[in-house]
């Protein structure tokens, strides 16, 4: 079983976040970038088929401040191959520019599968896996939390709102958006990373034509404005209730 696993990193929300003096994008000089979530469950996903059926698992991510740390890890915890694609990514990329310049890498592989977050909290464009399913001409199915293998073929569990799940027969090669791996990411301690830092190769890969076309055009971004809406009313349940009368009143509600 051949799986390809495609990662991201996104911008930190625990981090405080800045915006750039043109007003139409994150100040990137201080942006602490972290593997985002749903990629982590895919890589997790991936790592649980190879141990239940055997197999290679390869990670790709584009080249971001932090990437090497992210797939080192990512070895650690069992990954077998690491690729770094580098391409003009300094100021970000949206996700078809992403989904088109890993989808040759992506095809080289010849994957069984192609793992990969079922979204991502910087998605304003698509997420990344149907769009690459799409130039990869494979099957897609999103919001998948487990996974079963058979011949040539495989049973995903999709989850639909209100608590639904259904289970699906879908043909090999297959892209994947996964939402939630069937265990939680693994911790890998620092040290058993540096040990992997010592011996773990990442293969880099040049994208040559770079296409960064199809994202969204931001106007503007700013902070949320502050106002002055809400008030709190003070006294007992008589005068409470009093002033409750008067404010609806004055809305005229009632």
């Amino acid at each position: 079983m051949n799986i390809v696993v495609l990662i991201k990193l996104v911008p930190d929300l625990v981090e405080e976040l800045a915006i750039d003096d043109n007003g139409t994008a994150l100040e990137r000089d201080w942006l602490r970038l972290i593997i985002n979530e749903f990629d982590d469950h895919a890589l997790e996903q991936a790592l649980l088929l190879k141990e239940q059926s055997g197999g290679h698992v390869t990670v790709v991510a584009p080249d971001a401040e932090g990437v090497d740390d992210v797939l080192y890890a990512a070895a650690a915890r069992g990954a077998d191959k690491l690729i770094k694609l580098r391409g003009d990514f300094e100021e970000g990329v949206n996700n078809h520019a992403l989904a088109r310049a890993s989808a040759s890498v992506v095809q080289e592989l010849q994957p069984d599968f192609v793992l990969t977050g079922v979204q991502a909290h910087d998605d304003l464009d698509g997420s990344v896996a149907p769009l690459l399913a799409e130039f990869l001409g494979m099957p897609y199915v999103g919001y998948i939390s487990g996974v079963t293998l058979g011949d040539n073929k495989s049973i995903v569990r999709k989850e639909y709102p209100g608590g639904l799940i259904a289970e699906m027969e879908i043909s090999l090669p297959a892209a994947l958006g996964i939402q939630a791996a069937e265990e939680p990411p693994r911790y890998v301690a620092i040290s058993k990373v540096r040990q992997v830092m010592k011996t773990a190769t990442i293969e880099e890969q040049e994208i040559i034509e770079f296409d960064p076309s199809g994202g969204p055009t931001i106007g503007r971004m700013f902070l949320p404005e502050a106002t002055e809406r809400a008030a709190i009313i003070e006294g007992d349940e008589e005068e409470v209730a009093t002033r409750l009368i008067e404010i609806f009143q004055e809305l005229g509600v009632i």
